[in-house]
């Protein structure tokens, strides 16, 4: 193994690593920010090969007419096998590139499958006729390079190989996402050509975004295979050690919200596209999207399902946890996006400590690891983040990250976020009931005096507001002692779906399925339902 260290001594290659990792940030900067969660002994090398790649594709695709692109490809190609072969490079980008893969003898027959697919392309572009010829093109562009790198997260072997360059397959549909608009314009269709003669469509109605129930038909359809891809991909966060596996759950997550995006653009990515998630700057917020109807102002969610989804795929609880705190994340984007207001969530119970002392490890793991990584994201998006729960007995280290995210996000007003951790209800109302018995010794408060609204204060979070809508995962019908004096009148939903599987799509059926309901509030008419703003045309 090779780390910083040991690129430093040589000013050319040192520089050379630079460049490569130069090249990912400005084009490839979800994959930059991605990987400075890597060990620091790795980053450079994993920088050199996206870079490789980045630089590849440049070469292919940029400037003059496409004979003299397929010529300068072919001599890319082959100079970059000849150095190599040789064991030296004088190329001010491939030098450090030769360098890593000679260093952790990475697979040249991958390469040259990755450069073949390049020149393939250069020369005429891909048409699918099957998803089986788009999964091989994509395999070739991306999932090779990803492959590529597996022996840099310290793993060997056929299937973390494998599902690697599943992941990377992944990583490439949502490219192709975000170029639609783009690729159509020039010509070029990524997508199957049957799946289009089967609705009846031809390039043009994708190109000028007519026949709009077709093209959703279109949309749902590629989206029920990507969302498999990358179900496939998903036991390899769990063949890697520990400090590799944030790494891998940031492209899980960047693909998941970018799926989840599509679901709620549908036939407007043709023409709209979508914009690439993570930038260097602070992430683009955005503007919500709420659909016809009534949205709940307080949506509460009991994420349940974690170790039944992680036994199902013969997955350890650790895994099951790491990917319900994915799933939270893009709950917290789709909240976001369908203009819901404030969202409160069910991470631990006051009876969750009854588990095993390893789950209980692998559960605040995952949750800090979360809290860590996607803080300055929800700072950025506008989400004010509350702990709700007692503060007492959770970890001291998790509490700071749990404390300090409430510090930080303290102004934010886009979104409230109650995270409730260690929370009971009928402690909480316990200890509320105390406080004013308290104050009552105290005299300040008369017992004939106290009003709803005494108690209410007195609650771990102080000025939450009612819950319009509760959701709970996993098939469960019941509410497990969560925030029972604000559940008082909600809509109550049951999903099936188990918590990991949850996004977008899930949330705003639950949120169709409110809108439909006549809230009485006890009285005979409906309740009052917050007005729909207009969906912004951008």
């Amino acid at each position: 193994m090779v780390g910083d260290e040991a690129v430093s001594g040589a000013p050319e290659l040192r520089e050379s690593y630079e460049a490569c990792a130069a090249e990912t940030r400005r084009f490839l900067a979800p994959m930059w920010k991605a990987t400075e969660l890597l060990p620091a002994a790795i980053r450079p090398h994993v920088h050199a090969v996206h870079g490789f790649m980045m630089r590849t594709d440049r070469v292919a695709d940029e400037g003059g007419a496409r004979t003299d692109r397929e010529k300068r490809i072919v001599r890319w190609r082959s100079d970059t096998l000849a150095e190599l072969r040789a064991g030296h490079s004088e190329h001010p980008l491939r030098r450090a590139f030769v360098d890593t893969v000679l260093r952790w003898d990475l697979d040249r027959a991958v390469l040259e499958e990755f450069l073949d697919t390049i020149l393939a392309d250069c020369v005429s572009p891909p048409v699918f006729e099957t998803f089986a010829d788009q999964r091989r093109y994509l395999r070739g562009a991306t999932g090779t390079i990803f492959e590529m790198w597996t022996p840099l997260l310290d793993v060997r072997g056929a299937e973390v190989s494998s599902l690697t360059s599943v992941l990377g397959e992944v990583c490439q549909l949502v490219d192709i996402i975000e170029d639609l608009p783009a690729d159509l314009a020039a010509g070029r269709c990524y997508l199957p050509r049957a799946d289009l003669r089967r609705l009846g469509l031809e390039i043009g109605d994708l190109r000028r975004g007519e026949r709009r129930e077709a093209l959703d038909e279109l949309v749902g359809l590629q989206l029920d295979r990507w969302t498999g891809l990358l179900e496939r991909a998903v036991p390899v966060t769990g063949m890697v050690g520990p400090e590799y596996q944030p790494f891998l759950h940031t492209l899980l997550l960047g693909a998941q919200l970018q799926f989840d995006e599509t679901v709620l653009r549908q036939a407007r990515v043709f023409t709209d596209g979508i914009d690439p998630l993570t930038s260097i700057g602070p992430a683009r917020r955005r503007p919500a999207r709420p659909h016809t109807g009534a949205v709940p102002d307080h949506v509460a969610v009991i994420m349940d399902g974690n170790r039944r989804w992680a036994a199902q795929r013969g997955m350890s609880a650790s895994q099951g946890h790491h990917a319900g705190e994915r799933a939270a994340m893009r709950l917290v984007n789709a909240a976001l996006r369908l203009g819901i207001r404030h969202l409160s969530i069910y991470v631990f119970s006051t009876e969750n400590w009854r588990r095993s002392q390893d789950e209980l490890v692998s559960l605040f793991d995952a949750l800090a690891d979360r809290v860590v990584r996607g803080i300055e994201w929800l700072h950025e998006m506008g989400v004010q983040v509350r702990w709700c729960g007692r503060r007492d007995r959770i970890e001291p280290s998790l509490a700071s990250e749990l404390a300090l995210a409430e510090s930080m996000t303290s102004n934010n007003d886009v979104l409230s976020l109650t995270v409730c951790v260690d929370y009971g209800g009928r402690e909480e109302l316990t200890e509320a009931a105390r406080a004013l018995a308290a104050e009552a010794v105290a005299g300040t408060i008369r017992p004939e005096d106290i009003r709803p609204e005494d108690l209410a204060r007195n609650l771990y979070a102080p000025g939450l507001p009612d819950v319009d809508l509760l959701i709970r995962t996993s098939g469960e019908q019941r509410i497990s002692n969560f925030l029972p004096w604000h559940l008082a009148y909600a809509e109550l939903v049951f999903d099936r779906t188990l918590w990991p599987d949850f996004g977008l799509a899930r949330l705003r059926d639950a949120v169709t399925a409110y809108a439909g309901r006549r809230r009485r509030f006890g009285g005979g008419l409906p309740g009052p339902a917050r007005p729909v703003e207009p969906a912004p045309t951008s």
